[in-house]
């Protein structure tokens, strides 16, 4: 599975994208969990999930409960400001 970050996501964990493999069908939400083992890194760019905004394979989602597969790609957003 390819696994994108954007923005202030990309720089709290320094690098722009992962790819990892998972056993069978899982959420995004699983997925979560299993990148913030990686390190305190990617502890820190997932602590608060409520505000990061996510798609599968180009199209954005509504929940973190969204099956995926080892053949999805998922992209994380932080949440945009601007003025």
């Amino acid at each position: 599975m390819k696994i994108l970050y954007f923005a202030k996501i990309k720089e709290v964990i320094g690098k722009s994208e992962d790819s990892i493999t998972i056993k069978e069908q899982t959420t995004v939400k699983d997925v979560v969990e299993k990148l913030k083992l990686i390190n305190e890194s990617y502890k820190l760019a997932f602590q608060d999930t409520k505000n990061i905004k996510c798609s599968v394979n180009c199209n954005y989602i509504n929940s973190f409960q969204t099956k995926v597969t080892n053949n999805d790609e998922i992209a994380f957003f932080p949440p945009v400001t601007g003025g």
